[in-house]
């Protein structure tokens, strides 16, 4: 039976813990898996590698990391190991959504609970783990990416997120500004605008609404016109009926950001809840790790804007 509540937050990792790390989504290069466990190790932790991390799918190699089965074993292999502490997604593009029916909901239940950690089309997994496990999971850069090595800040705050309490943590940026004022609570949800559409009745349990969340949304390399299409298509099936409030991070190569806003206003405004632009989660450098599954409370008012992670 499909979980409504989510469990309490996660304990910090601590040197020493071990973590796995599998490709759901697109091939990872060989330099940047390389990359990914000599940092992990520098802090202390301990990699374990999907024996299917570096492949390559026979007929869609250039977007998928092996055969469906293979990566949806190797992220099943993962979140059972009561012995990991951890499960990192390496990279995103595309797949994840191709493993959901190949997983099974009870068996993941039953393990011990860990973090997932991803973003970008591992919204999909995110998604799938809240409503069909419960278990709380990290929307962060990830490691087989450029956004995350090529960048010291992104790094920094990956660490943080993952070896400090989760517990008071606040999301803000100086451009945070809100679009509809007000302050809510509610779960975070979400995560990137496309990988929420794409995955729409994907669910054993019917369509996924956001009733009682707080929706974050971002994206890249999306035309305005298609971020247009993609919330009329979430607006028209129900997706935001009951949400408390939104959040809206960042749209890199999606076209001039005024022209974004002004959809997102148009677009999302008449829901007559909170709605806070500028929030840094998402692609790009300069942005933060957000827990979802989590209650947060949504500033969208005043002098700070920001979300506070309150459970």
């Amino acid at each position: 039976m499909p979980i409504t509540e989510t469990a309490a937050p996660l304990e910090p990792l601590r040197p020493g813990d071990r973590v796995g790390l599998v490709s759901p989504s697109s091939a990872v290069p060989k330099r940047r898996l390389r990359e990914a466990v000599t940092l992990l190790e520098s802090w202390g932790l301990v990699p374990v590698v999907g024996e299917h991390a570096l492949d390559k799918h026979p007929r869609a190699g250039s977007y998928l990391a092996g055969e469906d089965r293979d990566r949806a074993e190797d992220l099943r292999r993962a979140w059972t190991d009561d012995t990991l502490s951890a499960v990192f997604c390496m990279r995103g593009g595309y797949g994840a959504a191709r493993v959901l029916d190949l997983l099974d909901p009870e068996e993941l239940r039953a393990a011990r609970p860990k973090l997932l950690i991803g973003s970008s089309d591992i919204t999909a997994l995110h998604e799938y783990w809240e409503h069909e496990i419960g278990s709380p999971t990290l929307f962060a850069p990830m490691l087989a990416t450029g956004d995350l090595m090529d960048d010291p800040g992104n790094v920094a705050a990956l660490k943080r997120a993952l070896f400090t309490p989760t517990l008071g943590r606040v999301l803000t940026a100086p451009g945070a500004d809100p679009i509809v004022a007000g302050t809510v609570e509610g779960r975070l949800a979400g995560g990137n605008l496309s990988l929420l559409v794409m995955t729409a009745g994907a669910h054993p349990v019917g369509r996924v609404r956001a009733d009682g969340r707080i929706v974050l949304l971002e994206d890249v390399t999306e035309d305005p016109y298609r971020i247009d299409g993609f919330l009329l298509t979430l607006l028209r099936s129900g997706y935001f009926e009951g949400a408390r409030g939104i959040a809206l991070g960042t749209w890199v190569k999606c076209g001039p950001l005024p022209e974004i806003r002004a959809i997102a206003e148009e677009m999302l405004a008449p829901l007559g809840i909170p709605l806070l632009w500028g929030l840094p989660f998402g692609h790009g450098f300069g942005v933060d790790c957000v827990p979802l599954g989590l209650r947060g409370r949504l500033v969208a008012e005043g002098a700070n804007p920001r979300i506070d992670v309150v459970e």
